[in-house]
């Protein structure tokens, strides 16, 4: 079964517009699916009338800060009313994100880079979450480095020249902020956790579930994961973290076994069922 809940729009650091990864769902045969930007819904605002199928299902990804680790938090199937906490949060989160982008252009003209903040932001072509992908971006363009890859390596990863730690709200919040507003909240692709501990404390604090199947899951990653959910009651999620074919060779969609993604699917729809007037 060809499923996808983890992809990313224009609207926040992906490639394609929400019309545009639709189209390359279909194509690919991928039957259920999301668009989880980045602390946004805009892609769900952007869509034509008429043009979100009943196998689309609400999601953001909501970035947080647990110590000096990024958690990434998915939510599902919650309300995409104007006005909710959740919608609050995200607008907390975006504010946060320029700023951050603000202090690595400082930095990075004070190493002797000679980039600008409207360099960044027209990288971003309007794009409503800015990130470090524009930055690199705008980088390249300037003909700073090479690549997107040797931008976060040499000036934008920790300890480089570029490097602002992000500072957002924590992932007990996110998950809060999710449940609050009817969705399901699922810890995003755990095998790139510092310290996997948090999932204990995450589980207390509500967590639904985890994204036990990710590319950069192999398949030892993928049965740890898997048991941990099972040990903690979890419903398990899929997800190709979609930005650009030019990154994600693989394209969009993730073949999972419909026993697997089953729970996960009965929750979302049963979430957004409940949502409607």
């Amino acid at each position: 079964m060809l499923v996808d809940f983890h992809c990313h729009t224009e609207a926040s650091d992906g490639s394609l517009s929400a019309a545009a990864l639709l189209d390359s769902m279909r194509a690919r045969g991928v039957g259920h699916c999301s668009i989880t930007d980045h602390d946004t819904v805009a892609a769900y605002d952007a869509l034509a009338a008429g043009a979100a199928s009943p196998k689309l299902i609400s999601g953001v990804e909501i970035n947080t800060t647990h110590g000096r680790d990024e958690v990434h938090v998915l939510g599902y199937g919650f309300s995409l009313a104007r006005g909710s906490a959740l919608r609050a949060m995200m607008d907390a989160n975006r504010a946060a994100r320029r700023r951050r982008v603000e202090r690595m252009v400082g930095q990075l003209r004070a190493a002797g880079y000679a980039l600008e903040m409207e360099q960044v932001l027209r990288e971003a072509r309007g794009a409503v979450s800015l990130g470090r992908p524009h930055v690199a971006k705008a980088l390249v363009r300037r003909g700073l480095v090479k690549d997107v890859e040797r931008a976060f390596r040499t000036l934008l990863s920790r300890g480089m020249p570029g490097y602002v730690a992000a500072d957002h709200i924590s992932p007990h919040a996110a998950v809060a902020a999710i449940r609050a507003d009817g969705g399901i909240a699922i810890l995003a692709h755990p095998g790139r956790l510092r310290d996997e501990s948090i999932v204990e404390e995450l589980v207390e604090a509500g967590l639904d579930g985890l994204e036990v199947f990710y590319p950069a899951h192999g398949p030892g990653r993928t049965a740890h994961f898997r048991a941990l959910a099972q040990r903690h009651g979890l419903v398990m999620s899929a997800g190709s973290d979609f930005h650009d074919i030019r990154w994600n060779t693989g394209g969009v969609g993730m073949e999972v076994d419909p026993a697997d993604i089953g729970p996960f699917l009965d929750a979302c729809y049963e979430r957004q069922r409940a949502q409607r007037p």
